[in-house]
């Protein structure tokens, strides 16, 4: 537990009553941060476009907040801390579980000095359903906006970016092959009134 809670996160209307903390939270920019969601079976364009912005992302002084699931949480992750930025993990676990367990690496390289790894769910708790969805408002409280990179349209990215515009935050979706069905969640979102995103300056922009 942290004395000191994020700003941000204290502004949204059902904000956890205590962050969890794995990792040293005062190396991290709470005030400058966008999150960076998406599939778990990204393809090549959505790899590629994620470390593409993150990279700009990251040169610009933002923290990169996901939600280390496999796919583009975790390319988001790895390559804020490629780039040598820093970045926060929203767990929908106690923050000494690795989940999933494929990412023990990149939950190391997080909380050894390259950010921190946050949960509202007590130590030692496993993983369910209903904690991955709740903790997506985590994320989107976390960060002054979200930006969805790939999904279909059951994509929990949908749910973190409705959690994003019920805050107040800015939402941002990257547009890609309409032959895609992991282009189904950004272009939902684009037809609600999303923010276009072809480069990290779409994003700056806007914040």
């Amino acid at each position: 537990m942290v004395t000191t809670y994020p700003r941000l996160l204290a502004e949204i209307s059902d904000p956890p009553d205590v962050l969890y903390v794995k990792g040293d939270l005062a190396t991290v920019n709470l005030e400058k941060t966008i999150a960076v969601v998406g599939t778990r079976t990204m393809t090549p364009y959505g790899r590629k476009i994620t470390k593409h912005l993150v990279t700009d992302l990251v040169k610009k002084g933002f923290t990169i907040v996901s939600g280390m699931a496999i796919g583009v949480d975790s390319i988001a992750h790895q390559s804020a801390i490629d780039k040598g930025g820093k970045t926060i993990a929203v767990l929908g676990c106690g923050v000494d579980i690795i989940f999933p367990p494929s990412n023990a690496r990149l939950y190391w390289n997080i909380v050894n000095g390259n950010g921190v790894v946050v949960s509202e769910i007590p130590p030692g708790t496993r993983t369910s359903k209903e904690q991955f969805v709740t903790r997506n408002r985590i994320i989107s409280g976390l960060s002054l906006g979200v930006v969805v990179i790939e999904g279909s349209d059951h994509s929990g990215a949908l749910i973190t970016a409705k959690y994003a515009a019920e805050q107040g935050r800015e939402v941002f979706a990257v547009p890609g092959p309409i032959t895609s069905k992991m282009s189904q969640a950004t272009n939902i979102l684009l037809k609600n009134g999303a923010k276009l995103v072809e480069s990290a300056d779409d994003i700056i922009e806007e914040l």
